[in-house]
């Protein structure tokens, strides 16, 4: 899974073999025709996408090799304040822009993007309720400054980065 922030709610995501646009706000000087250049597809975090409930959503495991012709590679499904999206072999990736949703047990293999406004008391309540594998600031830098200094010694198995605009994140 690959992670390119580029202001805004707007990423370039490769996962699953898939290239996925999420368009929103500013695009950092980034021109639109190379930002959507080879994506598979295009979303919105603010509406449109098909909601399902996290905390009853189960990932879905690689099949048998005559049955993954029949499903989708990667899955892009609302949750309330974001989105999901799942791929076969990739850690479920959560991308919220409002406030931290309950998950099952799914949750603490995630990646988890924190976009927007308020950052600290949301990546506060993600790491206190979910216990990801990774958490991913999108935001100023001093707020994303603010969210090390809280969390720093309250991580434990969970990761915690910074996205720079227009810098990729390998995960």
């Amino acid at each position: 899974m690959k992670l390119t922030w580029f202001g805004g709610t707007t990423l370039r995501i490769h996962i699953g073999g898939r290239i996925l646009v999420v368009r929103g706000g500013e695009a950092g000087g980034v021109v639109p025709e190379e930002l959507l250049s080879g994506a598979d597809v295009t979303f919105s975090l603010e509406a449109g996408l098909p909601e399902i409930d996290p905390v009853l959503w189960r990932p879905r495991r690689a099949g048998a090799m005559i049955e993954e012709a029949d499903l989708p590679e990667v899955l892009v499904h609302g949750v309330a304040g974001g989105a999901l999206v799942a791929a076969i072999a990739e850690p479920p990736l959560l991308l919220l822009t409002g406030e931290p949703v309950r998950t099952g047990r799914w949750g603490q293999e995630a990646v988890v993007v924190i976009l927007g406004a308020d950052i600290v008391r949301r990546s506060a309540e993600v790491l206190q309720d979910m216990r990801p594998r990774l958490i991913a600031l999108a935001g100023e830098e001093s707020a994303v400054d603010a969210v090390f200094a809280a969390l720093r010694d309250r991580l434990e198995e969970t990761s915690l980065v910074a996205l720079e605009p227009a810098m990729a994140l390998e995960v």
